[in-house]
């Protein structure tokens, strides 16, 4: 029930400010960022760690999927706070159900090597470039907003960044590592792409090499002693059922 009514108090408080930000207090960028970083981020992803008990539930995919649908309903009806809200709990659903597809630890670590890679080619040279610079409306469509207080702009996370983030946290949960220090790591992480992005005067940075550290640096230790005792066993290791008791 606590976690219940803090997820239900955390999305009103989202969405009261997503109405309301225009109106409020109009800072320099630095606070913008420091704002969207320290406030914003958090609480956002805040939603994302109270629903972790949900990783294992039954039919995230086709629920996830219908929250995709309802969020381009909502985003059709012109209805963006709702839209901007549904599209973050559809794709962390479809993050948990990915991680499914993870048998062993070792497989989130590759994964976690590899997109750092495509997510800067995409964003430098690739798809990404073309809709950023030639499609802005796809770009603000295919992505989450963190409204700007006193402007009607806002900073934007894609959409395959929330679906990692998700996939990350579950996986620190799933192969017991340690999720509460992964969840400051990898929140931090999209604070530190923004400032960094300001800070060099970039329309946008790639957000996954930041993220995928955020997710290997608190982890370090025992990902290796887990890919290691993979290794030695020739089995898959078991996750720890009760770890979600300690969320």
């Amino acid at each position: 029930m606590g976690r219940a009514s803090a997820l239900l108090g955390l999305v009103a408080a989202l969405a009261v400010y997503d109405v309301i930000h225009a109106s409020l207090w109009d800072a320099s960028d630095w606070w913008d960022v420091a704002f969207i970083a320290v406030v914003l981020i958090s609480a956002t992803f805040a939603v994302v760690w109270l629903i972790l008990p949900l990783r294992r539930a039954r039919g995230l995919l086709p629920a996830g999927l219908a929250l995709a649908v309802l969020a381009a309903v909502l985003h059709v009806a012109e209805w963006h706070t709702p839209e901007n809200i549904v599209k973050l709990f559809a794709i962390t659903l479809i993050g948990f159900w990915f991680l499914g597809y993870f048998e062993t630890a070792a497989w989130v670590v590759l994964v976690a090597f590899i997109i750092p890679w495509v997510d800067a080619y995409s964003v430098w040279k690739g798809p990404t470039k073309v809709i950023v610079t030639q499609h802005t409306e796809v770009f603000t469509t295919l992505s989450y907003a963190f409204p700007i207080p006193g402007e009607d702009t806002a900073a934007n996370l894609g959409l395959p960044d929330l679906l990692f983030f998700a996939l990350f946290l579950a996986a620190s949960v799933r192969f017991v590592l340690r999720p509460t220090w992964t969840w400051f790591a990898l929140t931090a992480s999209f604070g530190a792409t923004i400032a960094i992005a300001v800070a060099l005067e970039l329309g946008g940075l790639p957000a996954l090499p930041l993220l995928s550290l955020g997710f290997l640096a608190p982890n370090a230790d025992l990902l290796w002693t887990r890919i290691r005792q993979g290794q030695r066993s020739g089995q898959t290791l078991p996750s720890d059922p009760d770890h979600d008791n300690a969320l």
